[in-house]
Formats: structure tokens, C-alpha cells, sequence
């Protein structure tokens, strides 16, 4: 099984969801914006991942300037609980698989290798 924490005004996160879907494989959606990661378990996607909380934190965003994310001390447990409380700054879309794979998803090349790789 195949989870796409998807926000569907993102162009990358549609992007997502249709290479899946043209490929015939079945996902479920998590509307994230609607239903947030908690603590735990952004920490537990985040092992997955490799990744620490700035590496999947979207600087661009309103939000990450009016927290002043990047004069912020790099503390995981404290950008943890930032991106939990405000799900708007985490990339998408972020794949998930039940045998613990999970990557971010933002470009075709890595859609394209997914794919391929049988994700």
C-alpha cells in the first residue's frame, strides 16, 4: 500500500497522484493541511526519510518567514513540533510505503524511478 500526504493545490502533489494512477497503482490520499502529523509521527516519517526537519521544511513559504525559520536554531524537536503545528511549510508530496520505504516526491525523475522500482 501506497500513502500520498497530498495538499491538492500543489501541482507536484497532483503530479504525484496521476503517475500513480496512470500507472495503475492504487494510493491513499492524506490530505495533510487537513488532517496535520502529529509530533510522533512526523518524527517517525522524518526516519524514514533519512531527513531532518529542514531538509523537508518549504523556506519559501509566508509561514517559515514569520517564524523566522532560517535564523532558527536547528533543533529537531523544536522544528518537529513547528512543522506539526503549521503542516502548510512541510514538502509534498511525501510517499510512503507499508514496507517502510518513503521519499519526497517533487521531481518526475524521482516519480519516474518510483515507479520503475515497483513503489
Amino acid at each position: 500500500m501506497i500513502t500520498v500526504w497530498h495538499n491538492p493545490r500543489c501541482s507536484k502533489s497532483r503530479c504525484a497522484l496521476d503517475a500513480f494512477s496512470g500507472a495503475g497503482r492504487e494510493v491513499t490520499v492524506r490530505r495533510y493541511l487537513d488532517d496535520p502529523p502529529t509530533v510522533t509521527e512526523l518524527a517517525a516519517v522524518l526516519d524514514r526519510l533519512g531527513l531532518q526537519p529542514w531538509d523537508v521544511t518549504r523556506m519559501g513559504e509566508e509561514r517559515a518567514r514569520e517564524l523566522g525559520l532560517a535564523e532558527r536554531p536547528r533543533d529537531r524537536d523544536e522544528w518537529i513540533a513547528l512543522l506539526a503545528a503549521n503542516p502548510i511549510l512541510i514538502q509534498r508530496p511525501i510517499v510512503l510505503t507499508d514496507d517502510g520505504r518513503a521519499v519526497v516526491a517533487r521531481d518526475g525523475e524521482t516519480l519516474e524511478a518510483l515507479l520503475r522500482d515497483g513503489f
